[in-house]
């Protein structure tokens, strides 16, 4: 296994895509009730489980885990064993200990012995959260150990270049030396930094210049930030003195804050070094600074409220709400005087202290020690003077409007890139309200909750209704030569506006709600309509897999529908595979079970999504006789890469071959995949690689 902090970020990044179970159950079909209920929640598992103290301590020593969950009446454990086991492997991995009914007693015993924390079955609700926050907690300790690597290699190499530097470099912590690199030492004839440590820098510069230099220390102590440089004689130890620059910047060594001090030749000017750094930093067209110089500044804002140093801050982003109509107008020259007008109004408008950047071709990031009320104060300033304005451009008078969204730089924010995504994606709230206005980044309001579900339920039922579902078609082809035309029939929502919204989005809002019935019947109905047009183009027979929601198992009266509609347009049951996953089928056996005896008197087929996925995938094979299996799609990132889950497609391939049954994999996006997936005997490939969903049936199965 690869070690080091590459490895590490990439096993994160895995977490919070896939998380990988073991299941601790005696009952097989308990533990795929369990995993139904996370799968149902959203939540993607890679499940696997032990029966035994042996197959625990393999699976911990061979198999990367992010959770454990045990029953704690398996007749094989107890939680304090499952603990030692976790503890002598040296993993991080939470064990939660699922009851099968809730008690304080059972949950206090469980904590005592281990368990990092208790849930029951009883409640599915409180299992899932419990399972995501201990997850969250996990990968951000992850995360921590991960940061933490990489500083210390950071620091590593901040050496390696401060030693290498031919500018005498120093920190000083406190008025005394705690580093010098080898040209600071060799300009006042040391040996050794032992010889210089904890010698007051103030020893470094001629007497007359010590009171000023004090002056800066003096400050420094009270948190003030340094001159960027101050001009001293540096005393050198042959009594002579060195006309130089002192510069001055906040710094940290080892963990611990200090300044760091370059001395320069007074030879070089120091305001020619600013200028041509400022030039570096500078957007040409409107003389701001650009999208590099604003990133830096927030992060260095970051950096000071986390560290509790300095704040507030806040971040506005500025966004043009007609910027298209203005190039229209005035043509690409005129736009950068349009441009470089607005960079001067938003001048007018900044505070002191205040760092404006052009973040993109029309947007514009502004950082400002405000807190959030003054910061909505001057984003309402900035969108009143920029909608005064009038831009005179080659004889035409130009107005523009903005969109401001802001938010104020809080702890828990990883990157200065995420503190402008939320200003950013605050203005574009603001734009889709009407535009020149101001928002201010909810967090809270962004969250998916029960309003935003029925708002989803109306938004859908309305384009039902108003007949704006668009269907897309996306090729499945065969492995082996093959040349039957398949697709996949997948949707998207169109609003009022035009905008096609990704099912991603609203279907989570029908889980369990009549109108997914709905859809599903109105998806059927055009996919029957699009095949029959494309059969009769193309000559010859086409096959589409359609999706199915649970609740529409249970309608009695959609096997019946579906037998009409095909006799209406003269297709027959071998043209449709009617495919679910396989976690929602495990919630929904007995009426699966009846649909798809059902389907087989209609002579359609039917396929289970996401196989692979549970414990025992090939049990549910015995309740739901599927001609199809569409391998999980988990097993696909990195597939040339991952040895395990190239095992896992292998095996699942050849006992899928082994029972009759087809296997298609899903999501596949490199030639590398195709060829693995080849030679492991899977049957078929779906995947934006061989071509994304499109409008039209164009790909040439040949």
């Amino acid at each position: 296994m690869a070690h080091g902090p590459i490895a590490l970020e990439e096993r994160i990044l895995k977490s919070d895509d896939v998380l990988r179970l073991l299941v601790i159950e005696s009952s097989l079909e308990d533990a795929e009730h369990l995993l139904s209920t996370l799968r149902n929640a959203g939540i993607a598992v890679r499940p696997s489980s032990a029966d035994d103290a042996d197959e625990l301590q393999g699976a911990l020593e061979r198999k990367p885990l992010d959770l454990i969950l045990f029953n704690p009446n398996h007749d094989e454990f107890d939680i304090s064993g499952v603990a030692d086991a976790v503890t002598r492997c040296g993993k991080d991995v939470p064990v939660i200990a699922v009851l099968d009914e809730y008690a304080e007693e059972a949950e206090l015993i469980a904590l005592q012995q281990g368990a990092t924390d208790v849930a029951s079955t009883e409640n599915p609700e409180h299992l899932v959260a419990v399972v995501q926050r201990v997850n969250d907690n996990m990968l951000n300790r992850r995360r921590l150990r991960f940061i933490e690597s990489s500083l210390r290699e950071a620091e590593k190499r901040c050496h390696a270049l401060l030693d290498s530097s031919r500018d005498a470099i120093a920190y000083v912590h406190e008025g005394m030396h705690v580093y010098a690199n080898p040209a600071y030492l060799q300009l006042y004839d040391y040996d050794d930094f032992e010889e210089l440590e904890g010698l007051p820098v103030l020893d470094m510069v001629s007497g007359e210049d010590a009171g000023q230099l004090k002056g800066v220390l003096q400050g420094l102590s009270k948190g003030e930030p340094p001159p960027e440089h101050i001009e001293v004689n540096l005393q050198l130890p042959s009594g002579a003195t060195k006309p130089s620059y002192m510069e001055f910047s906040n710094a940290s060594i080892e963990g611990e804050p200090c300044t760091q001090v370059v001395l320069r030749d007074k030879s070089v000017d120091p305001e020619m070094v600013k200028q041509l750094k400022d030039l570096k930093s500078q957007d040409l067209v409107t003389g701001l600074y650009n999208r590099q110089h604003i990133l830096q500044a927030v992060d260095e804002a970051l950096g000071q409220v986390v560290q509790g140093s300095a704040g507030p801050y806040s971040v506005l982003f500025l966004e043009i709400d007609n910027f298209k109509e203005s190039m229209d107008q005035v043509g690409l020259a005129g736009v950068d005087l349009v441009l470089s007008d607005l960079a001067g109004v938003i001048r007018q408008q900044l505070p002191d202290g205040a760092t404006a950047a052009r973040f993109g071709d029309q947007s514009f990031a502004i950082l400002a020690g405000e807190d959030l009320s003054g910061a909505e104060k001057l984003g309402e300033s900035l969108r009143a003077g920029v909608e005064a304005h009038i831009s005179e451009v080659g004889g035409q008078s130009i107005t523009l409007s903005v969109s401001v969204g802001l938010t104020s730089i809080i702890e828990s924010a990883p990157t200065a890139q995420d503190l402008l995504t939320m200003a950013s994606g605050a203005a574009q709230v603001a734009q889709e309200e009407g535009g020149n206005r101001v928002q201010v980044h909810d967090p809270v309001k962004q969250r998916p909750g029960e309003d935003g579900g029925l708002q989803w339920i109306a938004v859908v039922k309305d384009a039902v209704e108003a007949n704006r579902l668009v269907l897309v078609f996306q090729p499945i082809v065969s492995l082996h030569g093959e040349e039957k035309h398949i697709y996949e029939v997948l949707f998207r929502l169109q609003t009022q506006e035009g905008e096609e919204v990704l099912p991603g989005e609203f279907m989570p809002a029908l889980a369990n709600h009549e109108l997914g019935v709905q859809v599903d019947r109105w998806i059927i109905e055009n996919a029957m309509a699009k095949l029959k047009d494309h059969q009769d183009t193309v000559g010859q027979p086409v096959v589409f897999f359609i999706k199915l929601l649970p609740q529409t198992l249970s309608d009695q009266t959609l096997l019946p529908w579906l037998a009409k509609h095909m006799q209406t347009h003269r297709l027959n049951g071998d043209n449709f595979v009617f495919e679910m996953p396989e976690s929602k089928l495990m919630t929904n056996l007995k009426p699966a079970k009846q649909f798809v005896k059902g389907l087989k008197q209609l002579h359609c087929k039917f396929a289970i999504e996401q196989f692979g996925s549970g414990l025992n995938s090939f049990q549910i094979l015995k309740h739901v006789p599927a001609d199809f299996l569409k391998i999980d799609r988990t097993f696909m990132p990195d597939l040339p890469k991952n040895e395990e889950n190239q095992s896992k497609v292998r095996e699942l391939a050849q006992q899928a071959q082994a029972q009759g049954k087809v296997t298609v994999a899903e999501f596949v996006e490199d030639a590398a995949s195709m060829s693995i997936l080849w030679q492991s005997g899977v049957n078929y490939v779906q995947g934006n690689f061989l071509q994304e969903p499109t409008k039209v049936m164009t790909y040439e199965f040949a």
